[in-house]
C-alpha cells in the first residue's frame, strides 16, 4: 500500500502543485492544504500585515476544510512549507499533530526565520525542520539545510539548443521594495550590454501597493503605473524564461537563501546577474555564468562575451525537485 503524504504549502505560483505531482511519481497518495484560508489578494494582504485581521476566515477554514480531511485520513507524513502567507494557529498545528499520531511532520522554510517570525512557536510539533537559509542552518542546529529546486519544465529548457534570444535579460517576479528596487537599478546599469531587456514587476493590489509605499522608502517614488496587476501565464512565462539569454534576479530585504529563480535558472541553463553574495558559497557558483551585481559594473567582463558552461549532471540533478523531495520524504517506488 502507498504511503500517504499531507501537503501544507501557499498556493504560490501553482508550485504546490508541481511538489504534489512529483510525490506522485514517486509513489505516493497526496492530499493538499492551502497555507491559509483564502488566496485572494486581498485576504494575503491582510494575513502579511497582521494574522489577527484573517482570524475569523482561518476559523471557518480550520473547521470546515481541514479538522474533515484530517479526520478521516491517516498520514504517514505532514510536510508544511513555510512561508509569508502561513495563517495556521499553534493551537491548529497542536490539533493536526494530535490527529496525525504515527505521522512524520517536516517543516520546510522558504524564508529566514527572522521574517517568520511566527515559526519558532510551531517548531516543536515536527520532527524535521529544514531551511533554504545557509546562514540559518550554520547558526541554529535545529535546521537541514536544503537549498529550493527546479522543476521539469525547466530542465525541458536546458535541453533545448538556441542560436538566438529574443531578450539579454529578463524578471518576472512580485514587487517587494528591495527586489524592485534592485532588479530596476541592474536593469539601467547592464542596459548599455543587455539592450533587450523584458521587466516585469508584479503588483496584486492597490492594498499591498499602498501598504508597501508607506512602510518602505525604496517604494516611495514608485508610481501605480510602473506594475503590472496581472500574474504571467505559466505558459508565456515559459516562453520569455525560454528567449532570454539570462535572467536578473534580487532577494527580498534580509533574505540570504537563494530565491526559487536561482534554482530555476540552473535547470534552464541560463546566465544569472543576482544582487545575492551569497551564491559564492554553493557548489553551483561559476562566475563564467553568475555575475554578482555590484557597482560599478565591469562591462569588459568575460561574463558578458562568453556562452554558458555546463555543469556536471551531479549538480543539475542535486537540485531537481525529484531529488529535494527524496531527501525529506525518501521514495515508494
Amino acid at each position: 500500500m502507498a504511503k500517504r503524504l499531507l501537503l501544507i504549502a501557499p498556493v504560490f505560483f501553482g508550485y504546490y502543485k508541481d511538489i504534489m505531482e512529483e510525490a506522485r511519481s514517486l509513489g505516493f497518495e497526496v492530499d493538499y492544504l492551502c497555507d491559509a484560508p483564502s488566496d485572494s489578494n486581498v485576504s494575503k494582504a491582510f494575513g502579511r500585515i497582521n494574522k489577527k485581521f484573517i482570524q475569523l476566515s482561518t476559523n471557518r477554514y480550520f473547521s470546515n476544510e481541514i479538522k474533515p480531511l484530517i479526520g478521516k485520513n491517516q498520514y504517514d507524513y505532514v510536510l508544511l512549507i513555510g512561508g509569508m502567507t502561513f495563517a495556521l494557529t499553534e493551537k491548529m498545528m497542536e490539533e493536526i499533530r494530535k490527529s496525525q499520531s504515527k505521522a512524520k511532520f517536516m517543516m520546510y522554510q522558504w524564508d529566514s526565520e527572522k521574517n517568520l517570525p511566527y515559526s519558532t512557536k510551531i517548531h516543536k510539533y515536527f520532527d524535521e525542520l529544514y531551511t533554504f537559509d545557509r546562514i540559518d542552518s550554520i547558526s541554529m542546529d535545529k535546521y537541514k539545510f536544503l537549498p529550493l529546486f527546479y522543476n521539469h519544465i525547466y530542465e525541458t529548457i536546458g535541453k533545448m539548443k538556441k542560436s538566438a534570444y529574443k531578450y539579454d535579460c529578463m524578471y518576472v517576479g512580485t514587487a517587494h521594495p528591495q527586489k524592485y528596487y534592485d532588479i530596476n537599478r541592474m536593469a539601467r546599469g547592464l542596459k548599455s550590454v543587455m539592450p533587450n531587456q523584458f521587466i516585469y514587476h508584479y503588483m496584486p493590489s492597490v492594498l499591498k501597493y499602498v501598504y508597501q509605499k508607506v512602510k518602505s522608502p525604496l517604494f516611495r517614488k514608485a508610481k501605480w503605473s510602473e506594475f503590472e496587476h496581472e500574474k504571467v501565464a505559466s505558459k508565456e512565462l515559459m516562453e520569455i524564461f525560454s528567449d532570454s539569454r539570462c535572467i536578473l534576479d534580487a532577494p527580498q530585504a534580509g533574505q540570504v537563501g537563494l530565491t526559487i529563480r536561482t534554482i530555476e535558472c540552473l535547470g534552464a541553463k541560463r546566465k544569472l546577474v543576482t544582487t545575492n553574495s551569497d551564491i559564492k558559497n554553493y557548489d553551483f557558483y561559476n562566475e563564467n555564468n553568475i555575475l554578482i551585481y555590484s557597482e560599478p559594473i565591469d562591462l569588459d567582463s568575460p561574463f558578458f562575451k562568453n556562452e554558458y558552461e555546463e555543469l556536471s549532471d551531479a549538480l543539475y540533478e542535486k537540485y531537481s525537485l525529484k531529488n529535494w523531495l527524496i531527501t525529506m520524504i525518501g521514495k515508494e517506488t
